[in-house]
């Protein structure tokens, strides 16, 4: 295999015999593809139905060489062996790891309309709701070829169209709208009301991005209700707090803390005498430190923008603006507050699931990306998934350079400048990969100065990214582009460019997988190539991963430094924080993973009570006289019970949801003697829990016996009980790749 022997012994032979075994199918697959030509649709039909007949794969290489007569007729697509093989590895559940460029969308097809052949309804699972639109109207000839229907889900479907979509076989939908999906189904009171059917499998294009960058990224359903937000009183205090004087900040970015001189301050300016006395610290104190939080943490053009009167996320892993994401609403609303923006209405939490926890839902998960061997650890140990490394159809031509490394970052940013200036001289087009908004556009005025004219590709013009990425690989184009690259997408190179695209990175991120992602973008198919990537000692991934170790360096006139050890020492910093990061999404996930357990519970009995009488029967139990009084079990009354139940159970789990992230954010002070934060935090959850179900149905019996029942059901509003008018999804900001990982860790720190 390569370059990839070291994976393959790491991961152990059973990996390798797969491999193998695969490579053989696929050799059979070619030599039985002869003929087929000749076949009618219908034959070649019956055949694929044969090969998996019993909800099996019998024989998989008469599938594949079917299944790729049907991709020449319908598509015009011959596949190539590498992708047949990477089908089989889907087949069986891996991740495939498969350069870009190599055709995953075809691959991404041709698997699920096996799995749905086998009996499975299959959710291709993409990143946003173009790829999903595109890849399900690209593909929809090759799938249909079969009988087998195929749908797309995005944002602007109504529930009714919802419903008929994810009816279908395969069904193509954008990960935060399932996830969505999900949350408001479990909020019906009548099955009917529901759009979801049960999926048997979740196939994850860019699968890294879904199932690591994003995993532990909550979706959110909220009711509407008024929030709590900082004054403008408190906003304008915080503002004029001077940084190491009256707060400071961690080394990483990730917590601020007032110093005594800053309460102090604040004290004075709000006319109270302690911040810290018990009337204060549930509001006041946590309303400064969200302003504060706002203030010190949180950066304009690199967490966020602002366009249109509004606050909008960027999403760090891939630079575009995050969708529907937000911040808790206190953070919200605080860095709004600062803004000067419209303070949005808060809302209580009505239920919410991260990612991780979603993908638990499907009982077979696999997926394909170009950057699955660096997180082969997080793909085992938080999905017990297997990588499957598939080669490239043509010898890889990309010439990928050792890194410059630079003593300062304006040092590195003006050698930045001169390759692109020297490399644009030449004709060969430049990608360049920045870390955040406000560089890609600092780094544009300085292309400017130069007399070069770059295309800006950030969050603040991602609706022109399909038009700048179709034109990045033509002879002299510039292209400065924040993480996101056109992921999805081709850069195909224009007529005459010889050596290729070169790509070049302003720094390393935090993990080698972003590295390789950007990478990736030049050298596809056998095309020529260059990547190169920049770092200076002041660089963010250099002063986290390497905080505490003291290197000397011996840098040239113009600040460039050469030494091997110095190399060495940037590899290290960079192990480091990729260790940290998976630390922290083991340590986020210890949290996550008892509610998602909790969750289930919850699911489970909702389910019965939607589809069974056993609301009424237990209603029945506990107050017979009011049963027999409301006449004892027709339709409207089981419908009145299922109402009274669900309405407590729901709300029951709101509370529930409410109380333990209180109780997050305050862990470390609930500690008590040896006991771990994480510990303490799962006896509360288990304690609360036991007496969630009950505190539920004793209060739906209460209602049972108050409230009016009659044809129409229950009539809960009488008694306050009313749901939200109105509901709202969002996804909470809680990625360990967002640079500030956990707001909720951050502001539960105030106390310490």
């Amino acid at each position: 295999m390569g370059a990839f022997d070291w994976f393959w012994k790491a991961m152990g032979s059973g990996s390798s015999r797969n491999q193998k075994r695969s490579i053989a199918i696929t050799d059979k697959a070619a030599a039985r593809s002869e003929g087929l030509a000749e076949c009618s649709r219908e034959e070649l039909g019956e055949r694929a139905r044969a090969a998996t007949s019993g909800g099996q794969l019998k024989d998989p290489a008469e599938f594949l060489a079917v299944l790729g007569e049907a991709s020449r007729r319908t598509l015009g697509m011959t596949p190539f062996k590498v992708q047949s093989q990477a089908v089989l590895r889907l087949l069986e559940g891996d991740v495939v790891h498969m350069a870009t460029g190599e055709g995953k969308t075809l691959v991404g097809a041709m698997a699920a309309t096996g799995f749905a052949l086998m009996g499975k309804r299959v959710h291709v699972i993409t990143v946003n709701d173009y790829l999903a639109s595109r890849d399900a109207e690209w593909m929809r000839p090759l799938v249909e070829f079969f009988g087998v229907s195929v749908g797309a889900i995005t944002q602007r479907l109504g529930p009714q169209e919802r419903r008929e979509a994810y009816a279908r076989d395969v069904v193509y939908g954008p990960v935060n709208e399932i996830g969505f999906d999900v949350l408001r189904d479990q909020q019906v009171t009548e099955r009917a009301q529901a759009v979801q059917a049960p999926a048997d499998v979740a196939l994850v294009d860019e699968a890294d991005s879904v199932l690591v960058d994003e995993a532990l990224v909550p979706l959110v359903l909220a009711g509407n209700q008024p929030g709590a937000a900082p004054t403008g009183q408190i906003t304008d205090v915080v503002r004029g707090l001077r940084e190491k004087e009256d707060y400071t900040t961690d080394e990483d970015q990730r917590n601020v803390f007032l110093t005594e001189q800053g309460a102090h301050k604040i004290e004075r300016a709000l006319g109270i005498e302690s911040l810290y006395d018990d009337e204060h610290v549930g509001g006041t104190l946590i309303q400064v430190n969200l302003a504060l939080h706002a203030r010190a943490l949180l950066h304009r053009d690199v967490h966020y923008i602002v366009r249109e009167g509004k606050v909008q996320l960027i999403d760090a892993s891939r630079g575009r603006v995050a969708d529907l994401q937000r911040w808790p609403d206190g953070l919200q609303a605080a860095v709004e507050a600062k803004e000067g923006l419209s303070v949005t209405e808060g809302g209580k939490i009505l239920d919410t699931i991260t990612l991780q926890a979603l993908m638990g839902r499907y009982p077979l998960v696999c997926g394909m990306t170009g950057t699955a061997v660096e997180a082969t650890d997080q793909l085992r140990q938080f999905y017990d998934l297997r990588v499957s490394v598939i080669e490239r159809e043509k010898p890889l031509r990309r010439f990928d350079e050792a890194d410059r490394i630079y003593a300062t970052m304006e040092e590195k940013n003006a050698a930045i400048v001169e390759e692109i200036a020297l490399l644009h001289g030449t004709g060969q087009p430049v990608l360049v990969g920045t870390q955040d908004v406000a560089e890609s556009e600092a780094l544009a005025q300085a292309l400017a100065a130069r007399g070069i004219e770059a295309a800006v590709l950030n969050a603040k013009n991602d609706a022109q990214e399909a038009e700048i990425i179709a034109q990045a690989g033509q002879p002299g184009r510039v292209t400065v582009s924040t993480q996101m690259a056109g992921r999805g997408t081709d850069i195909r190179l224009g007529e005459g460019v010889t050596e290729g695209l070169a790509v070049i990175g302003t720094s390393r991120h935090r993990t080698a997988r972003l590295d390789n992602q950007l990478r990736g973008r030049a050298g596809r198919q056998g095309d020529p190539g260059l990547s190169l990537f920049f770092v200076s000692l002041e660089d963010d991934v250099v002063l986290t991963g390497g905080a505490g170790e003291q290197v000397t360096a011996q840098p040239d006139h113009q600040g460039r430094i050469e030494q091997k050890k110095i190399q060495d020492f940037v590899e290290h910093c960079q192990r480091v924080t990729e260790g940290q990061l998976l630390e922290i999404h083991a340590q986020t996930w210890k949290y996550n993973r008892l509610l998602a357990d909790q969750r289930e519970i919850i699911d489970a009995r909702r389910a019965r009570l939607l589809d069974t009488d056993q609301a009424w029967e237990e209603l029945a139990e506990r107050a017979p006289e009011r049963a027999a009084e409301v006449s004892g079990g027709n339709q409207a009354t089981h419908k009145a019970a299922r109402q009274i139940m669900l309405y407590h159970l729901d709300a029951a789990w709101a509370d529930h949801l409410a109380l333990m992230d209180d109780v997050r954010e305050s862990i470390h002070l609930r500690a008590i003697a040896r006991e771990t934060p994480i510990d303490e935090y799962h006896r509360i959850a288990v304690r609360e829990f036991k007496e969630l179900a009950q505190r539920a149905v004793d209060a739906a019996v209460e209602t049972f016996k108050e409230v009016r029942i009659d044809e129409d059901g229950a009539h809960l509003e009488d008694h306050g009980l009313v749901r939200p008018s109105a509901t709202w999804t969002y996804m909470v900001s809680d990625n360990p790749l967002a640079g500030g990982n956990s707001v909720v860790r951050g502001i539960g720190n105030i106390f310490r």
